[in-house]
């Protein structure tokens, strides 16, 4: 799919929380630049304040407030803006394991990404109340608001089969990560085609398990990078991705804008 200006961007795999694609025609200070704004730039909700009511439990309130703190909320970035709150309340008695699905939230669009997240062990006669204050933020001012919670790139790299392996040749492994591009896919698989973008993991990361017998050369692709990015649920990695690069446009607008003043 093109994404304009000359960028070319194709997904390799893809799910609700987790995507692999790959982007052609960017820098590396671009590519970069991307992967930061993931990280920093696009808020989330998370607790910032508690108001504890009782707190029996063998915890301390300030260890509450960290396991609550990176507890992902869903945010809806299009019905709120940075600064906004949301109240969150969680009342638990032993025994009993308080998790993410007991808290109550006052706004339906702002609840726990996942209910299963374990929060604290209450024994017999042992009780957790409280209230919090979900504040919508973005991750460079605190690593709890960062949606982004596995972002990284790489070059692409280019396969290209140099011959059949030497029989006395070295025969350690051809380590590789993330997505390559296959310049001689015949010699993989039956129903590969030259230009052919695969993840390095479905053969072991070993070109050896995808080129039996076979001298690989393998070359960075000028311009081309392999992105792997994870969402922690606030919302979907696209949107996570949209909004990164929204916040790197609206950067290279304002820079623009002051220097041409």
């Amino acid at each position: 799919m093109s994404a304009g200006d000359g960028f070319e961007v194709e997904f390799v795999d893809r799910s609700e929380r987790s995507a692999r694609f790959v982007v052609r025609g960017l820098t590396p200070a671009l590519a970069n630049g991307i992967r930061r704004a993931m990280i920093a730039d696009v808020p989330t909700f998370s607790v910032d304040h508690l108001r504890v009511v009782e707190n029996s439990s063998v915890m301390f309130d300030e260890m509450i407030g960290l396991r609550l703190g990176l507890v992902p909320l869903t945010t809806p970035l299009d019905d709120f803006e940075v600064g906004d709150t949301v109240t969150l309340a969680l009342d638990v008695s032993g025994p009993a394991t308080a998790t993410s699905g007991d808290i109550e939230t006052s706004d339906g669009m702002v609840r726990p990404a996942d209910d299963d997240v374990p929060i604290i062990e209450l024994k017999e006669n042992q009780r957790l109340e409280l209230e919090a204050e979900a504040v919508l933020e973005s991750g460079k001012g605190h690593a709890k608001q960062q949606g982004g919670v596995a972002v990284g790139y790489r070059h692409l790299q280019r396969t290209e089969l140099v011959g059949d392996a030497d029989e006395f040749g070295d025969d350690g492994p051809q380590i590789v990560r993330g997505v390559v591009e296959e310049g001689a896919a015949d010699a993989a698989v039956a129903d590969a085609t030259d230009g052919d973008l695969v993840l390095a993991d479905a053969f072991g990361n070993d070109l050896r398990e995808r080129y039996p017998d076979k001298e690989v050369r393998v070359e960075d692709v000028p311009g081309a990078f392999a992105f792997h990015v994870e969402s922690d649920g606030s919302f979907s990695v696209e949107e996570l991705v949209l909004r990164a690069a929204e916040s790197v446009g609206s950067r290279a607008v304002e820079l623009r804008d002051a220097v041409a003043v």
